[in-house]
C-alpha cells in the first residue's frame, strides 16, 4: 500500500527533526514507539481486527533506531478490544493516595480511573466523542481543521431535543470494557438524529455538550469517590468544551496534566515511548481489566535497522 510507505517516511522525518532539534544522535535513542495511523478499528467484529499504517521497517532503516508498532493487536488476540491503550501508563504517572481519574480529549474521549487504595484495580474505557465530530463539522462549514478556541461553538446554543437524541445511542450505556472510534462516531451517527434544519453554530455547541455530558456520567458512574479529572490531548485547546466539562463533573475538580508537570500535548507520545520501553524489556504493555484481555500480554513488535 503506497500509503503505508509514505506515511513512514512522514514518521521517519519526524523522528528525525525531533532528534535534531534536542541535539542528540540516533544513537542516544533506545527506540521509536510507532503507533501508526489508525484507518480502522473494529474490536467488536467476528473476528476483531484493527489497521494502524505507517511500515515501522522504513521507520527504523531511515533513522537507523530500534522501532515498536503493532502494539494493540496482542491484546486483540487475547480477546481484548485493543484500546485504550494509555490507561497503563497513567497508572505509573499519576496514580496517588486520592481516586484520580485521568480524562484524555483526543478525537475519541477516553477515562482511566486510578483508585487510591492501590490493593484495587486500574479501569478505563472509551466514553465517546471528544474532538471527531467537533473537528469533522467544522471542517464541513468552515472549512477549517477544528473549531479554533471554541469560538464557533460559543456563538451557539445547545439544541435540548438534539442532545436528548444523540445522548440515547446505547454505546453510552454499554458497560466496560469498551473502544470506539471515528468510524462509530462519524457524520453520518450524527446525520441520523438531524431530522430538520439546525443552524450550524447550534450543532456544535451541542456536539461540545454531548462530549461534556457523557465524559461526567462515565466518571460518576464508574469513578466513585473520584476528586479529580486530570485532563491532556487537544480538547484541552478548546476553553468552551473545558468550561463544559468542569460544569458537569462539578463538584469534581477538572486540571490539566500540565499541573503535575507533563505537556498535555505530549502525553500520548510519552505513552508510546513507555510502552516501547515496556517491549524492549519484555513487561506487559495491557490492563486486562480495561480492555477484556483474557491476560496481561507483551505488546508490539520489534523491527531493527540491523
Amino acid at each position: 500500500m503506497e500509503l503505508d510507505s509514505r506515511i513512514a517516511d512522514i514518521f521517519a522525518a519526524a523522528a528525525g527533526s525531533l532528534i535534531h532539534a534536542a541535539g542528540i544522535s540516533a544513537g542516544d535513542v533506545a527506540a521509536i514507539g510507532s503507533h501508526g495511523q489508525t484507518v480502522w478499528h473494529s474490536p467488536v467484529s467476528e473476528p476483531p481486527w484493527t489497521l494502524q499504517i505507517g511500515d515501522p521497517n522504513r521507520i527504523a532503516l531511515q533513522t537507523g533506531i530500534t522501532t515498536v508498532a503493532d502494539l494493540r493487536r496482542m491484546d486483540m488476540a487475547a480477546g481484548g478490544q485493543g484500546a485504550p491503550l494509555a490507561p497503563i501508563f497513567h497508572a505509573a504517572m499519576f496514580r496517588g493516595e486520592h481516586t484520580r481519574v485521568v480524562l484524555n480529549l483526543g478525537g475519541i474521549a477516553n477515562i482511566t480511573v486510578l483508585p487510591g487504595n492501590a490493593a484495587q484495580p486500574v479501569s478505563g474505557f472509551d466514553t465517546g466523542p471528544a474532538n471527531t465530530l467537533l473537528d469533522a463539522w467544522a471542517w464541513r462549514y468552515l472549512q477549517t481543521p477544528c473549531d479554533r478556541g471554541g469560538a464557533w461553538a460559543a456563538g451557539g446554543s445547545v439544541i435540548p431535543a438534539l442532545l436528548k437524541k444523540l445522548l440515547a445511542d446505547p454505546y453510552f450505556r454499554q458497560p466496560p470494557p469498551k473502544s470506539t472510534g471515528p468510524e462509530y462516531f462519524s457524520l453520518g451517527w450524527l446525520g441520523t438524529s438531524l431530522e430538520e434544519d439546525h443552524a450550524p453554530a447550534d450543532v456544535q455547541a451541542t456536539l461540545v455538550r454531548l462530549t461534556a455530558e457523557t465524559v461526567a456520567a462515565a466518571v460518576r458512574d464508574h469513578a466513585a469517590g473520584a476528586r479529580e479529572v486530570i485532563a491532556c490531548g487537544g480538547g484541552i485547546h478548546n476553553p468552551v468544551l473545558m468550561a463544559a466539562l468542569a460544569e458537569c463533573l462539578a463538584p469534581v475538580t477538572l486540571t490539566t496534566t500540565a499541573d503535575y508537570g507533563l505537556v498535555p500535548d505530549r502525553i500520548e507520545a510519552l505513552c508510546l515511548a513507555w510502552l516501547a520501553r515496556e517491549r524492549l524489556a519484555g513487561r506487559p504493555g495491557n490492563i486486562p481489566a480495561v480492555t477484556g484481555a483474557v491476560r496481561p500480554v507483551i505488546l508490539g513488535a520489534i523491527y531493527s535497522p540491523d
